[in-house]
């Protein structure tokens, strides 16, 4: 069976064969999508336009983060001096603020490695926490670490949860774990409200956000087939223009003046996913940021900010599946357009093109883990069959036998076992050895499996391993992903190794039983 993961556009439809594009680079389909019948194609800014430098972009929301927290909140300034590492968590985490963990789930709910701060919970706590009954991941005791720009809330949470029981311990008293969360929260939106953050990022842009030099080529071919362009934005406008000036810069070769010439529409400070669910009214603004008052169309040329879905489409004139809609939030781009609307989504995974390249280089270790699953569930076959056979002859031997017309009495007047007898014991001790053979080598075969799984998943991420899997299933996030995605890649300028007509073709699924995959070997009769 061919993966959503291997699946790009149909070979006809693009620009070079899709074996010539490197799979980091391509498209991957959940949904089939037909680029002819969009007429309008609308992007995100942030992690989807604008790909901001990881390390950059999140310790200076960690420093600003902290700064607050011992500013407005009453931390101490011990805090600062704390080792931050980044690139501690990854999407699709679960915050657990009761308790103090993060944990990641796979697509069924199933809790899989959980951590109390940066310690790893032993199996019997992690059973006893989430595994005794169905777990509802809701607020107010749950909370998601869902974009790309939660990451650096879930590395401080995690250090400070380690930094709180180290004070309770010493001292008796600390936050608790759930003001912990609610301070961290409270404290990271404000850095971003305030321009803390942003107006350190417009100073140094080029420091923060790094620019794609295939971007601008990739819009003008949409446009030059025709399809009409929006820019649809949380962030405001002065922020906005900063970003956009430095991705595609002011006058262009390819005969744009300026960023805003691309896009047909351009809505800042939309308030997504608000914009999806409310009927907040588009204001017109200025090039300084002035409301000119609540705008009832759209004139080229010009800036809006709010707004709505019903709105949009009326404006735009265009509604529906003729749209497709470019974002990074599965939350804010993805759920939301996709319940209140019938647009189509493509998702731009950051992460995607890293994984990728550790799913290449862990090919043969892929293969090494798949051969050893099939050994694991043929003995698993084995081990029952002979447990069966085992307890019958068990059973055979304690069904009492009248004594023969050929017993003979033994020592002590006891009759000597029939020969009958003797081969049921032999029998009994046959089938013993073989168990005992066939649990060895399951023994030897599930820890070769389990250190393989865990080499395979640090090569992906020390702590939570690969973000689209748990374990054998798909994670929340790889879950989400599929659901709400319709296609999905590592960039948009992705796109342009594709044609602008191209039809992009999903996969055929399919369910387990469909599926010719090899068999176990057959219990010895």
């Amino acid at each position: 069976m061919v993966s959503p993961l291997e699946v790009a556009a149909a070979p006809s439809t693009i620009l070079a064969p899709t074996g010539d594009i490197p799979r980091e680079r391509r498209i991957f389909v959940n949904r089939t999508l037909r680029l002819d019948k969009i007429d309008l194609i609308g992007f995100d800014m942030d992690w989807t336009l604008a790909v901001y430098r990881e390390e950059a972009i999140h310790r200076l929301s960690i420093e600003a983060t902290l700064a607050k927290l011992v500013d407005r909140k009453g931390y101490p300034p011990e805090i600062l001096r704390i080792d931050y590492d980044p690139f501690f968590t990854i999407r699709g985490l679960c915050v657990d603020k009761e308790q103090g963990n993060l944990f990641k789930m796979d697509r069924h709910g199933h809790v899989g490695r959980v951590l109390h701060g940066r310690r790893p919970l032993s199996k019997e706590r992690r059973h006893a926490l989430y595994r005794t009954g169905n777990i509802r991941v809701r607020p107010p005791r749950y909370a998601w670490v869902d974009s790309l720009f939660a990451l650096p809330e879930g590395a401080i949470y995690a250090r400070l949860v380690d930094w709180r029981d180290e004070r309770v311990a010493a001292m008796g008293s600390a936050p608790g774990y759930e003001r912990l969360w609610d301070d961290i929260r409270e404290c990271i939106d404000e850095a971003h409200r305030d321009d803390s953050m942003k107006g350190l990022i417009k100073q140094a842009v080029a420091t923060f956000i790094e620019r794609d030099p295939e971007l601008p080529a990739t819009l003008h071919k949409f446009r030059s087939a025709g399809r009409r362009l929006f820019l649809l934005t949380n962030s405001e406008w002065h922020y906005t223009d900063a970003l956009m000036t430095h991705l595609l810069g002011g006058s262009s070769p390819l005969g744009y003046p300026s960023w805003r010439h691309y896009f047909d529409i351009v809505i800042v400070a939309s308030q997504k996913p608000r914009f999806f669910t409310d009927r907040t009214p588009f204001v017109a603004i200025d090039e300084a940021g002035h409301a000119l008052g609540e705008a009832s169309s759209f004139v080229r040329g010009h800036v809006y900010q709010g707004g709505n879905l019903v709105d949009f489409e009326e404006y735009a004139g265009v509604c529906g599946d003729r749209i497709l809609y470019v974002g990074d939030h599965i939350y804010g781009d993805m759920l939301r357009s996709k319940r209140a609307s019938a647009w189509r989504t493509a998702l731009i995974v950051q992460e995607l093109e890293g994984e990728i390249r550790q799913i290449d280089a862990m090919r043969e270790r892929g293969a090494m883990l798949e051969e050893l699953d099939r050994r694991r569930a043929r003995l698993d076959a084995d081990v029952s069959f002979h447990q069966g056979r085992l307890k019958g002859l068990q059973r055979a031997g304690a069904s009492p036998r009248p004594a023969g017309p050929g017993a003979s009495p033994g020592p002590e007047g006891r009759a000597e076992k029939s020969p009958p007898s003797r081969a049921l014991d032999a029998a009994k001790r046959g089938e013993k050895e073989k168990l005992d053979r066939l649990r060895a080598e399951l023994r030897d075969t599930l820890a070769r499996v389990e250190q393989l799984e865990a080499l395979i998943d640090r090569q992906f991420h020390p702590w939570w391993g690969p973000l689209f899997k748990e374990g054998h299933e798909n994670s929340k996030f790889g879950e989400q992903v599929e659901d709400y995605a319709c296609v999905y890649t590592g960039r948009v300028s992705n796109f342009l190794a594709y044609s602008p007509l191209a039809y992009l073709r999903a996969a055929r699924e399919y369910l387990p039983h469909e599926l010719a995959l090899p068999s176990a070997d057959a219990a010895e009769p």
